[in-house]
């Protein structure tokens, strides 16, 4: 039973708001939904809005989570593997509907920012709490990187967006951290990580088709895909034949398809954008000697998890944004490198050359803290605490507009 004494019928409902569901898209973020949103449907009546990726109704059921097509669906990304600006507005727009929607709780992701303002609006109106899933913060040289020029618009929505949420969920230690970091101590922040299903992936077999070096994530810039291939062709210069598998699909594949002919190692890498259960992606993880992450930003980094707990080697790369080598300092087949070709094709090749690089049947005891149901009992608790908190508008106004007029 939830806490608070509020449900409805025995069960709260909770409005989560999200623009990218799995199967239809892929990325730590889906896949954090895709296995949780089923656990806490025991605990919680949960209907999702969305863009509708589906055919047939516009709202379904499945493992008793009701979905709800918001708007068509458009694509996330421009041309250049940028984040669509019309993308995020319209969904934003979009998201206006929930005002006439029954919820107790109005939950939203963090991506992409724009649909916080209405929903803001929307759970002061209704008197209902706002809970956000935050993955990263980015800060102001993060945005002008990617933004260029318009970097101080990047960083004027995010700023804005993470104080509209009464609550915020960070997947990470080190992004509560630079939550805190820019709006101070007394932002509302709970730590709940990625969580991962440790027994099942123990059940599962590696795949016969081996590889020595396997990524997994979507296919943009900032994955840093295109220097795996760099690596890769550094390696085979040097004598060191490597076979790679890229798991992941996005903007950028084609333009990594060109790169493996170009550079001469497309018959030692292969592309798999079409593995859609986590089974096939456990095994196939299974199969490799080593699991290589060079995202240059990571929030929490689901995948270098996923991989430790296979019990597979994993090499990440040092930068200020890849919270995920904080998973890989923890682990006992870990290693952290620099970010430049030569550092990585030395710590690949030294990694390689050692024999002992077989799947390991047992995973460090710390993984356990990221087991499901310990991450499903903590959002929990924050639906039933937001939800004592925030029962007046009084209250919810208040704050609001305490959070717009702090820095």
């Amino acid at each position: 039973m939830i806490p608070g004494g509020w449900a409805l019928n025995g069960k709260v409902v909770v409005a989560f708001v999200c623009d990218a569901m799995y199967p239809y898209s892929y990325g730590g973020r889906e896949f954090r939904y895709q296995a949780l949103l089923p656990r806490l449907a025991a605990h919680a009546d949960i209907h999702v809005y969305t863009m509708r990726w589906w055919t047939g109704p516009k709202v379904y059921t499945e493992d008793d989570v009701t979905f709800h097509a918001m708007c068509p669906r458009l694509s996330m990304y421009t041309k250049s593997g940028r984040r669509s600006i019309v993308q995020g507005v319209v969904f934003a727009l979009s998201s206006l509907r929930l005002l006439f929607c029954h919820f107790d709780v109005l939950d939203a992701d963090q991506i992409p920012y724009f649909h916080l303002f209405p929903l803001r609006v929307i759970a002061t109106i209704k008197r209902k709490p706002l809970v956000a899933t935050w993955h990263e913060v980015w800060g102001p040289s993060a945005w002008n990187r990617y933004l260029k020029w318009l970097g101080w618009f990047g960083w004027f929505v995010e700023a804005i967006s993470f104080r509209l949420p009464d609550h915020i969920i960070a997947v990470s230690a080190q992004t509560t951290a630079r939550l805190h970091e820019f709006l101070g101590e007394r932002v509302s922040v709970t730590t709940v990580p990625n969580g991962i299903d440790i027994v099942a992936i123990a059940e599962i077999s590696a795949s016969t088709l081996d590889v020595d070096i396997v990524t997994v994530g979507r296919l943009i810039n900032h994955k840093r895909v295109h220097i795996l291939l760099d690596v890769i062709a550094s390696l085979h210069a040097r004598g060191v034949h490597a076979t790679c598998r890229i798991i992941g699909d996005g903007p950028e594949r084609e333009a990594l398809q060109r790169q493996a002919q170009l550079l001469g190692i497309d018959s030692a890498v292969e592309f798999c954008h079409d593995v859609v259960e986590q089974k096939e992606l456990y095994s196939l993880i299974k199969a490799s000697r080593l699991f290589v992450s060079l995202s240059a930003r990571e929030g929490f980094g689901i995948a270098v998890l996923e991989a430790i707990t296979c019990g597979v080697p994993v090499l990440t790369a040092e930068a200020p944004d890849n919270l995920a080598q904080h998973l890989a300092m923890r682990y006992s087949r870990g290693f952290v490198c620099g970010s430049s070709v030569n550092e990585i094709t030395d710590a690949v090749a030294g990694i390689l050359a050692k024999s002992d690089l077989s799947c390991s049947s047992s995973t460090d005891p710390w993984v356990a803290e990221y087991s499901w149901d310990t991450v499903v009992y903590r959002i929990v608790d924050v639906y039933g605490s937001e939800s004592s908190l925030l029962d007046l508008t009084s209250a919810i106004t208040l704050s609001f507009v305490l959070r717009l007029s702090t820095r």
